[in-house]
C-alpha cells in the first residue's frame, strides 16, 4: 500500500523528491513520508461516491467507522463525508474511532468494545471510511461475531480497502459477505495488461506459493506505473532534483492503472470507481460510477446527471430486499411508545387499568389510527406502549432524551418541538377556538322579526301589510273588472301578495322552527375588557400563547382538567369562554351543541402528530402511512366513528344557519317592476278614457250651447263620473233594462248569496239627481 502512494505522492522540495528518490529504488514497499508531501486522489470523489450510494438507498443516518492514522486524525476525510452527507438530505449519527493498531496490544477486545456500542444506536448503515488491512480483518471477524452484519445492515466501504479484495483470504472475505466496496476500475483488455499479468503471475506463485490468488490488485498496477515513472524521468541528462520534478510531473503515457498525466501536480482526470458486491470467495461488479453523471452500467454512458443505482445486491444472509437501514425492534429489544395518560378529552386517548394488575387499557382515536398506520406498513414493528403521566412538554422530551423511541397521541406540532424531535404527518388540523354559551331567541313578538324598521313606517307598514295579507285569504273583492289594463294591474299587485305572504311565511317559519345559536359573547376584546375569566386544558403552551400573544392577565386563565368539567364552569359563571384546539372544540361542540358554539377568529397551529426521534426513518413511513389512510378514506371514517355528534346535535345546526330579516332591499326589484307597470297601465287608461269621452262629447252634444258654457269644474267632474262609472246618464232616459252579470265579474264562492231570493223593489232605487237625469243617455263602455 504504501508503494502505490509513492506514485500519488510527489513534492515539489528538492530534498524531499531527493529522498523520495532513494527511498523507492531501496524499498518501494517501505516508503514512509510526511503527510504534507503527499498527492492523493481527491478525497471528495471518494466522499461523493459513499454519499450517492446511502442516497440511492434512501438512507438517513450512518454510523462512520475509521482507524485513526499515524497523526491521529482521519486526514479531513469526515468533515468532507458529513458535508455530502447533508446535501443528500442524510447525516452522521454516530462515529466509532478506532485507534492505529500499532498503539493497542489487544485490538479484537479494542475492537469488541466499541462495536457493542452501536446496539445503542439505531442506525444499521456502516461507512468505514479509513482502515489498515490487519485493523480491516479485526473489524468485520468481530462484527461478524457479535451479529451486526445481519439482514437488517449494510456495510459500505471505501476503496482503500476495496482494492485490496483480490489480495484477502477466504476467510477473511466470508466475514464481509453482502458489503459494498468502492473500487478503482482499470482496463484488463489493453496489450499491456495482457503482457504484465501472465509475468505478475509467474513471478507471484514463485515468491508465494501459499497465497490462492494470483490476481494483481490496483495497487500492484499502480506501483508498477510509478516505477516506470521514475525510471523515464531518471533516463533524462539532467539528474538534479529540480530536473527529476519536472520530468516526472511531464510524464504522459497510458499505464497499467490508466491515465498517467500531471497537472498542477496531480494526475488530471479522475479515475473510474466501480461499485463491487461481495458474494461467496469474490466479489461481482455492478455499476460504474462517472464524474459528473453518476451511475452508469456501462463505461462509455452519455445521458442524464445524476442516474440512479441499477445493480443488484446481494446482502447479507442473502437477502435480496434492501435493509431498511436502522434497527427494527424485536420480541427482545421493542419499541417504547409513550402514549399520554392524562388527556382532557378522552375520545383521543384514554388509558384504563386492564383486566390483570399492572395492566394497561389503550383506546380511543389516536390508538385505533397508530393501529390502522401498522396494517399500512410492509414491515412488522413490535412495540410496547408506556403511559406517561407528565405534560406533553415533557413527553417530548422523553422523545428526545431516548427514554422513549415514539409517543403516540394527540401531540401539537410546535417550532420548539420540532428541532427536538421528528413529527410525521398531521392528521388533524389544530388552532384556537373560542367556545361560548348560546342564547336561543325565545321572544312574543317572533312574529314581527322578518321585517325590519327600514322597510317603512312602523304604524303605516306593519297595518297595511297585515291587512293586505289578511284579506288576501279571507275577503273576495267583488268589484268588477272591466278593462284588460285594470286585470294587468290586478295580477301584478296579486303576484306581489303572493310573493310577500310567501316571503313572509317561509321567514317566520325558519325563525320559529330553526333555533338560532347566538354567542354571549363574540369577540376576544370584550373578554379583556370586561376581566373575566377564561378557560383552556392547561398546556403550558396555550397558557404562554394566552399571556404573549393574546394580552390576557394570567390570573384570568383557568385549567379546565376534563371535557365534561367545562359545562359546570360556565353554568357556575366561573369562566366566559374556554378556549379549545379545533379537535377538541368538535368533540365538544358534538356533546354540547344546543348550549354552546364557537366564534371567530381560528388561530391556527402545525396540526396534531406522533412523535419519533430526530431523523428516524419510521417517522417518513407512518407519514406516508397517514397520507394513504387519508387518501383512501379510512382516516374520515375514523373520524366520524370517534367525532360523531350526539343524537340531539345530529341535524347540522350551525352559527351559519341564521336567518336574515327581510328589508325593502328584499323587495325592491319587485316593486320597481309592479309600480312601473301600473304607471303605463294607469297613464294609457286615462288616455284611452278621455279620447272616448271626448268623441262622445263631439256626437252628443252638439249644438247643446248650455252644456258649452260649462265651468271647468263641472267638465272635470263630469269627465271624473265618466271614468268611474264608464257612462253618461242623459235627462229623461232611464234604463230600465234588468241588470246583466258581467262575465268578467270576479266573485268568491264562499261569499255568494242567493240572487233567486232577492228581488228589487222601486224603494231601492235611487232618485237620480236633476244633474244626472239631464242627458239620459246610459254609454257602456266596450272593451
Amino acid at each position: 500500500m504504501t508503494f502505490s502512494t509513492t506514485l500519488w505522492s510527489l513534492n515539489s522540495s528538492p530534498s524531499s523528491l531527493m529522498l523520495l528518490t532513494v527511498a523507492m529504488i531501496l524499498s518501494a514497499y517501505c516508503l514512509i513520508v510526511s503527510e504534507s508531501f503527499i498527492l492523493r486522489f481527491s478525497k471528495s470523489l471518494l466522499m461523493l461516491i459513499s454519499c450517492s450510494t446511502i442516497s440511492s438507498f434512501n438512507w438517513k443516518r450512518v454510523v462512520v467507522i475509521y482507524e485513526d492514522d499515524t497523526f491521529g486524525g482521519d486526514s479531513g476525510k469526515l468533515a468532507l463525508l458529513s458535508e455530502a452527507l447533508r446535501d443528500v438530505g442524510s447525516e452522521i449519527e454516530y462515529r466509532v474511532v478506532l485507534p492505529p493498531l500499532s498503539s493497542v496490544s489487544n485490538p479484537n477486545e479494542v475492537v469488541q468494545d466499541e462495536l457493542i456500542k452501536l446496539f445503542n444506536v439505531q442506525s444499521r448503515v456502516y461507512i468505514v471510511l479509513q482502515s489498515s488491512l490487519p485493523m480491516t480483518i479485526h473489524l468485520f471477524e468481530k462484527a461478524k461475531e457479535i451479529g451486526l452484519t445481519g439482514r437488517d445492515s449494510a456495510w459500505i466501504i471505501t476503496d482503500t480497502i476495496s482494492n485490496y479484495f483480490d489480495s484477502f483470504n477466504s476467510s477473511v472475505i466470508s466475514s464481509m459477505q453482502g458489503i459494498l466496496g468502492i473500487k478503482t476500475y482499470y482496463d484488463e483488455g489493453t496489450n499491456l495488461y495482457k503482457t504484465f499479468y501472465p509475468q505478475f503471475r509467474r513471478t507471484f506463485r514463485d515468491e508465494n506459493p501459499e497465497e490462492d490468488n494470483f490476481q494483481p490488485s490496483v495497487n500492484a498496477l499502480r506501483a508498477y506505473d510509478s516505477i516506470r515513472i521514475i525510471k523515464q524521468a531518471m533516463d533524462s541528462d539532467e539528474n538534479s532534483p529540480d530536473s527529476l520534478l519536472k520530468n516526472i510531473l511531464s510524464s504522459n503515457f497510458t499505464g497499467l492503472s490508466g491515465e498517467i498525466h500531471f497537472q498542477q501536480r496531480k494526475l488530471s482526470h479522475d479515475p473510474i470507481l466501480r461499485i463491487v458486491n461481495v458474494i461467496g470467495k469474490s466479489y461481482n461488479e455492478l455499476d460504474f460510477w462517472l464524474p459528473g453523471i453518476g451511475f452508469s452500467k456501462n463505461i462509455g454512458y452519455v445521458g442524464n446527471k445524476s442516474a440512479d443505482f441499477t445493480g443488484t445486491v446481494i446482502w447479507p444472509d442473502d437477502s435480496k430486499l434492501v435493509p431498511k437501514g436502522w434497527a427494527i425492534p424485536t420480541n427482545k429489544k421493542p419499541m417504547i411508545i409513550g402514549v399520554p395518560a392524562r388527556t382532557a378529552f378522552e375520545k383521543f386517548v384514554k388509558v384504563d387499568d386492564g383486566k390483570h394488575p399492572g395492566q394497561k387499557k389503550y383506546d380511543g382515536f389516536c390508538i385505533e389510527l397508530f393501529y390502522e398506520v401498522l396494517t399500512v406498513l410492509d414491515y412488522d414493528l413490535i412495540y410496547q406502549f408506556d403511559p406517561h403521566n407528565g405534560t406533553y412538554d415533557e413527553l417530548v422530551h422523553k422523545v428526545y432524551n431516548k427514554t422513549y423511541d415514539a409517543a403516540v397521541g394527540d401531540i401539537t406540532i410546535l417550532a420548539n418541538r420540532t428541532t427536538l424531535v421528528e413529527f410525521t404527518q398531521p392528521y388533524a388540523a389544530t388552532g384556537l377556538s373560542m367556545i361560548v354559551p348560546v342564547k336561543p331567541e325565545r321572544s312574543a313578538w317572533m312574529f314581527l322579526k322578518p321585517f325590519t324598521t327600514k322597510i317603512g313606517p312602523w304604524n303605516n307598514q306593519i297595518g297595511i301589510a297585515l291587512w293586505f295579507t289578511f284579506s288576501s285569504i279571507f275577503f273576495a273583492h267583488r268589484e268588477k273588472i272591466y278593462s284588460n289594463l285594470t286585470r294587468v294591474v290586478v295580477v301584478v299587485w296579486l303576484f306581489v301578495a303572493l310573493i310577500l305572504t310567501s316571503s313572509y311565511t317561509a321567514s317566520l317559519t325558519s325563525m320559529l322552527t330553526v333555533q338560532r345559536l347566538e354567542p354571549n359573547v363574540t369577540d376576544i376584546e370584550s373578554l379583556k375588557q370586561s376581566n373575566v375569566k377564561i378557560g383552556c386544558d392547561g398546556d403550558p403552551f396555550v397558557r404562554t400563547y394566552f399571556e404573549d400573544v393574546l394580552k390576557f392577565k394570567s390570573y384570568n386563565i383557568e385549567n379546565v382538567s376534563s371535557e365534561y368539567k367545562y359545562e359546570g364552569e360556565f353554568k357556575s359563571n366561573h369562566i366566559a369562554a374556554a378556549f379549545l384546539e379545533l379537535p377538541y372544540g368538535k368533540v365538544f361542540l358534538n356533546r354540547y351543541c344546543k348550549k354552546f358554539t364557537t366564534t371567530a377568529p381560528t388561530y391556527i397551529f402545525g396540526g396534531l402528530g406522533f412523535v419519533f426521534q430526530k431523523g428516524s426513518p419510521i417517522a417518513r413511513d407512518f407519514s406516508r402511512a397517514i397520507l394513504k389512510l387519508s387518501e383512501d378514506g379510512t382516516l374520515m371514517s375514523l373520524e366520524q366513528k370517534w367525532f360523531a355528534p350526539s343524537p340531539e346535535c345530529s341535524a347540522n345546526v350551525t352559527e351559519e344557519s341564521k336567518t336574515n330579516s327581510l328589508s325593502i332591499n328584499s323587495f325592491l326589484g319587485l316593486f320597481l317592476i309592479s309600480g312601473a307597470t301600473s304607471t303605463v297601465c294607469l297613464l294609457l287608461f286615462l288616455a284611452y278614457s278621455l279620447k272616448r269621452y271626448w268623441h262622445h262629447e263631439e256626437e252628443n252634444n252638439a249644438g247643446n250651447l248650455s252644456l258649452v258654457d260649462e265651468g271647468v269644474l263641472i267638465k272635470a267632474m263630469r269627465v271624473a263620473k265618466y271614468i268611474y262609472n264608464g257612462k253618461i246618464c242623459v235627462q229623461g232616459e232611464v234604463s230600465a233594462a234588468p241588470r246583466v252579470p258581467d262575465i268578467y265579474e270576479w266573485s268568491s264562492p264562499t261569499w255568494d248569496y242567493d240572487r233567486s231570493s232577492s228581488h228589487i223593489s222601486m224603494e231601492n232605487l235611487e232618485v237620480k239627481s236633476q244633474a244626472e237625469t239631464e242627458i239620459g243617455i246610459q254609454l257602456q263602455v266596450h272593451n
